[in-house]
């Protein structure tokens, strides 16, 4: 078995290596080539989660699960509240391949599907971002869409608006001007990212213009909420996969308002490999419902042991 530890990742996996990854998984989960398992998530207390997500890749032969989760108390300690570990298996025989930090990989993963969203979904036009949230993805958030959008100002908020200012530095280095806003002026924002994890909706619908596009990221439980469920039925939404979205995704308040049904959610894989339209019109709200499946983690995972293995970084143990 291969062991890629947490260090090397930044040198060995790239968002622009993350994106295809992801997108090749998105597209073969609606071919039907690949399947994710059963989320497993426990509460801890204290606001700590802890679970599970596993599934497999037939067209790239992978099989794997990822073990983690959230630990609000872990800034303090000095580490990022997100912890989690990946293990690949070989498909054939159930044997174990490889074990890969997965903290880093967790965030490029998660801000290139919401990047597949915008490139997919957003208008060519867009010109401003927003940002509802400021922890410590939204760095990663802001950084994959401005690779797939040429944005002239990034907009933003968040609870805590002492954060913002970090926010500010990376749009910065990416020479776009900041701004923190209020929340309703995120009606001035094209395209809006929302990365929190908010137990209440803090984007509104009267918040959202026509003609955006909305990559919620951040609800992947059962009981969070980024965004009004009016806000979903105003949409044409699109998600990772449709059974993790009406369960634990942003969809599930929608849902068991009855404002939206299973069949109005389209898998983003499925316009990725062909299968569906994407955005049908300049004023369409489109809504990429984030839930993030473990399929992503294994790819991105996957990506990270090849690289190691050519340059003779990962560590082989006797399992």
């Amino acid at each position: 078995m291969l062991i890629v530890p947490e260090k090397l990742i930044a040198d060995l996996v790239s968002a622009e290596d993350a994106f295809a990854a992801v997108e090749a998984t998105f597209a073969a989960m609606a071919r039907d080539e690949a399947y994710n398992f059963p989320v497993v998530r426990e509460a801890l207390g204290e606001g700590r989660q802890y679970g599970f997500k596993s599934g497999l890749d037939r067209a790239g032969g992978m099989l794997g699960v990822k073990a983690g989760g959230y630990f609000p108390g872990n800034m303090a300690r000095g580490i990022t509240n997100h912890q989690s570990t990946v293990y690949l298996f070989d498909p054939d025989t159930g044997r174990p391949t490889a074990m890969v930090g997965g903290n880093l990989l967790t965030a490029l993963r998660t801000a290139a599907a919401s990047a597949i969203s915008i490139d997919r979904l957003a208008r060519a036009n867009a010109k401003v971002l927003g940002m509802v949230g400021a922890g410590h993805q939204a760095a990663f958030q802001l950084r994959a869409a401005a690779r797939v959008r040429r944005f002239e100002k990034v907009i933003g908020w968040n609870y805590h608006p002492d954060m913002l200012p970090r926010l500010g530095e990376v749009a910065a280095e990416l020479g776009l001007p900041f701004e923190a806003v209020p929340i309703e002026r995120m009606a001035e924002a094209d395209v809006i990212v929302t990365i929190t994890s908010s137990p209440a909706a803090s984007l509104m619908s009267a918040h959202v213009a026509p003609g955006t596009h909305l990559a919620c990221m951040g609800t992947d439980t059962i009981g969070k909420q980024e965004v009004e469920p009016a806000l979903l039925a105003r949409a044409r939404v699109f998600t990772d996969e449709v059974g993790q979205s009406v369960t634990i995704g942003e969809a599930q308040h929608a849902i068991a308002q009855g404002l939206i049904a299973t069949a109005d959610i389209t898998p983003i894989g499925a316009v990725i490999a062909g299968l569906a339209p994407g955005r049908q019109s300049d004023g369409q709200i489109t809504l990429f419902d984030g839930t993030g499946v473990g399929l992503q983690d294994l790819a991105v995972a996957g990506a990270a042991v090849r690289r190691a293995e050519e340059r003779g970084l990962a560590v082989s143990v006797e399992v």
